[in-house]
């Protein structure tokens, strides 16, 4: 009797077959499990340094207000707002009969005095000589040196009295203190001012510099010296360094902005008071600056632009970032550290914390 092998051989073809798929699958998967190669660039590589720049006004280091040391109308003003005066120029002058008479009165004072120490000298020496030949008590005595002594202090409270009210004769003629400009004037000729009330501003050109308003989210990254570029807008021209002098200690009230003054060693032609600058504050490379990657790095599902950064473990997140400007093919964009490891190409085929090859882990 004949035995049929078909259905063995059958059986066991169809369990070859079996095992090969399951080895083409295990295969398969373990292909797809295996990270993806990626193209990365350094945030560091082509990073540019942040630059902020303020608007100012040109402005004299040192601004006078200045005033009378007495008061009384005036009767006479040599300057207009906009004048250049020099050292010693007459700039207001006011009455000067009431400051006169002050200096009168002091004299008159004086005479008085005088008159009285004369008196309690001439009595002091008297009674002297009586004390000695015993014809008065000391009590007496000391009595007349105390009238000398009070005599003598009126008198040279009456020669100081006298002394400033003829220093005052000197006061009714406003003078400058030194070369400058005019650049405000807040009393007119016949206006009756007080002692030390503002008339007008001098403003002195020997050192100007530029001053700006820094918002207060920005005013930490400057210090005093720090340098800087000062262009004009009037000039034009290349611009010119300077460097940070004074930084207002308080914000202002209202604007909530520091008052920064830039000293500007060597002024341009034409710098004068009064014209618009602008002060450029450079960051330091790699703090503030941005990275210019190319525009298939950027990542975008919603709103916020974002980029793969490849971490330690070699997986990627994303990282929200801010676009500064961009071109055809590149992009600049604010917020990386300058040592992260960007993705730059087939960003929408990867996922949060999946695993990834770089050239440098190769």
């Amino acid at each position: 009797m004949a035995i049929s092998t078909r259905f063995p051989v059958k059986a066991a073809a169809l369990g070859l077959s079996a095992m090969l798929l399951f080895a083409s699958g295990c295969s398969e998967q373990q292909a797809e499990t295996k990270a993806p190669y990626v193209k990365t660039q350094s945030a560091g590589q082509g990073q540019v340094s942040a630059v902020n720049t303020y608007s100012g006004t040109v402005r004299g280091r040192y601004e006078t207000n200045m005033a009378f040391q007495v008061g009384g109308q005036i009767l006479a003003r040599n300057v207009q707002a906009g004048s250049r005066v020099r050292a010693g120029d007459v700039l207001m002058v006011i009455d000067s009969r009431d400051v006169e008479q002050k200096a009168n009165q002091g004299d008159a004072q004086v005479a008085s005095a005088r008159a009285q120490l004369n008196l309690a000298q001439s009595n002091l020496a008297r009674y002297t000589e009586l004390y000695q030949a015993d014809a008065i008590p000391a009590a007496v005595l000391d009595q007349y040196q105390t009238n000398y002594d009070a005599a003598f202090a009126a008198y040279q409270n009456a020669l100081a009295a006298a002394a400033q009210g003829h220093n005052a004769l000197g006061y009714t003629n406003l003078v400058a203190g030194a070369d400058g400009v005019i650049s405000a004037v807040n009393a007119e000729e016949g206006q009756v001012v007080a002692a030390g009330q503002n008339v007008l501003t001098l403003v002195q050109t020997g050192e100007l510099e530029v001053e700006v308003s820094v918002p207060e989210n920005q005013v930490g990254a400057l210090s005093e010296g720090m340098p800087v570029d000062v262009s004009f807008w009037a000039l034009g021209g290349a611009p010119v360094p300077g460097s940070v002098r004074e930084i207002s200690p308080m914000a202002d009230a209202a604007a909530r902005t520091y008052r920064v003054r830039v000293s500007v060693p060597n002024p341009p032609d034409g710098m004068g008071l009064g014209m618009t600058a602008s002060v450029s504050v450079r960051g330091e490379t790699g703090t503030a600056g941005g990275s210019i990657l190319p525009m298939s790095a950027i990542y975008q599902s919603g709103d916020q632009p974002q980029v793969w950064v490849v971490t330690d473990d070699h997986t990627v997140e994303l990282k929200h970032v801010t676009v500064e400007s961009f071109d055809d093919n590149n992009v600049v964009v604010y917020g990386l550290n300058p040592r992260d490891t960007v993705v730059t190409a087939g960003v929408h085929k990867l996922r949060e914390g999946q695993s990834v090859r770089t050239e440098a882990g190769k």
